[in-house]
């Protein structure tokens, strides 16, 4: 397959989100002396995922997830404490995460070698910067598109076109779009008319309508993909 262009995601593509959000969520529990039980956890993690949907399908601005997640797991467990406050220490904890998913400095090192390299994020500017600083990524990639700045969101075909007009000499036809996310990375590929990578390390089941090109299980895999040596 030969490209020109590839366009990555961040969490849980490049850099495994699932294991710095915990140790962000267990250290910001900590710093306010709020027990972090598995329960409390779990409950969170299904509330803030479902917020993160609704905000990629447009249902509600990104800022109602940062004013609510914590405040009503408080609520739902009765827990006396200030949800506001909770966002600003877990926020701070969470752009230390550098966590790597396995292979990504490898692989991202030797495809900058041949191909160009952009981040596309729904993620906060800040915290993304600094967690892509941290974790050595940040040097081999061209530039970063971040939902917060350009006022639009992945899976939304505004976000792509924008995309696609701040990309110097860009081709769809050289692209294609690499992420762990159907609904916000294949599906936005798909709508934006590039082709996609589904980087699915778990080996889930498609349930959504939205198929993308190619499939993978291991950043390895992207070598032989787009025939790097």
């Amino acid at each position: 397959m030969k490209k020109k262009f590839l366009l990555f995601d961040i969490d849980r593509t490049l850099l495994d989100f699932s294991t710095s959000e915990q140790k962000a969520l267990k250290k910001s529990f900590d710093a306010l002396g709020i027990p972090f039980t598995q329960e409390i956890l779990d409950w969170y993690l299904v509330h803030n995922h479902m917020l993160w949907t609704s905000y990629e399908n447009g249902l509600m601005p990104r800022d109602v997830i940062f004013q609510n997640r914590f405040t009503e797991t408080f609520s739902q467990f009765s827990i006396d404490a200030d949800g506001h406050l909770m966002e600003k220490t877990y926020r701070q904890a969470l752009s230390e995460g550098i966590d790597l998913v396995e292979n990504a400095l490898d692989v991202i090192t030797r495809l900058s070698k041949t191909h160009i390299l952009y981040i596309v994020t729904n993620g906060l500017a800040s915290t993304q910067e600094k967690r892509l600083i941290g974790s050595g990524l940040a040097p081999f990639f061209q530039g970063s598109f971040v939902s917060e700045i350009m006022g639009f969101q992945k899976p939304m075909l505004e976000y792509f076109d924008y995309c696609f007009e701040h990309i110097p000499n860009f081709q769809k036809s050289e692209a294609i779009i690499i992420g762990d996310s159907l609904s916000s990375d294949i599906q936005g590929g798909i709508t934006a008319g590039i082709d996609t990578c589904w980087f699915n390390p778990a080996h889930l089941s498609n349930e959504t309508p939205f198929q993308p090109t190619y499939e993978i299980h291991n950043l390895l895999e992207l070598l032989p993909l787009l025939e790097i040596n």
